[in-house]
């Protein structure tokens, strides 16, 4: 039972990630290539941002939420919009949500900066959600200093990986052309993200897992 469960929690994720690349990815590539020839590009880019909107207006309106990857879609689009209209021309239109990524990456940083890891605070939320007691064990780890390194660590690490993703985003754009790069640049994105989920998993299981089981024994669970 409870792997039948979890093969059908497997089978809606697979969907739901599915229907957000197609949404996201897949659609606005096939507007993009069917208009390109008889609007040009930067019209074709504007048209391509239609799905994306469209889907985050549904779902909101469905569901009264917009999963994270339609709004940092849409906000990457009013961003590039912004700054097409302002004069950075159509490599903006291209950029979409790597603005986005760009500016995610240097809270990151500037987290780190100022001493409150942004990881921290993102690892505490999400386990008050779904663990209270792993959140009240990760709280009494704050003073260690292994535990702050490690913290550290780990968002200086994204910091500097998203803020590198958005510019070779934008070093794409000189090298490919739009349509290209509306292949590419999902490809750089998801591949980035994959690689960083995958360390930041090993490292913490690595650097903080053995002091997040010690604090709980210590807790009596």
């Amino acid at each position: 039972m409870a792997k039948s469960a979890a093969g059908g929690g497997l089978g809606r994720n697979a969907v739901t990630v599915g229907v957000e690349i197609a949404v996201n990815i897949a659609l606005p590539f096939a507007v993009f290539s069917l208009a390109k020839d008889r609007i040009g590009d930067a019209p074709a880019l504007m048209a391509a941002s239609i799905p994306p909107i469209a889907w985050s207006v549904v779902e909101f309106i469905r569901q009264r939420r917009v999963d994270a990857l339609s709004m940092l879609v849409l906000i990457g689009i009013v961003l590039s919009l912004l700054g097409f209209f302002g004069g950075g021309g159509i490599k903006m239109l291209q950029l979409r949500e790597k603005l986005v990524t760009g500016l995610v990456g240097l809270v990151f940083l500037g987290s780190a900066a100022v001493g409150r890891p942004l990881i921290y605070d993102l690892s505490r939320a999400t386990l008050r959600r779904s663990d209270p007691a792993k959140a009240a064990a990760l709280a009494t780890l704050k003073d260690s200093a292994g535990f702050r390194g490690a913290m550290l660590t780990m968002t200086l690490a994204w910091g500097v990986a998203l803020v590198a993703e958005c510019a070779a985003a934008v070093g794409l754009t000189y090298l490919l052309t739009p349509k290209a790069f509306m292949l590419i640049g999902p490809v750089l994105g998801y591949g980035s993200i994959g690689a960083m989920v995958a360390w930041t998993y090993a490292f913490a299981r690595r650097r903080i897992g053995p002091q997040m089981r010690a604090a709980r024994e210590a807790a009596g669970d």
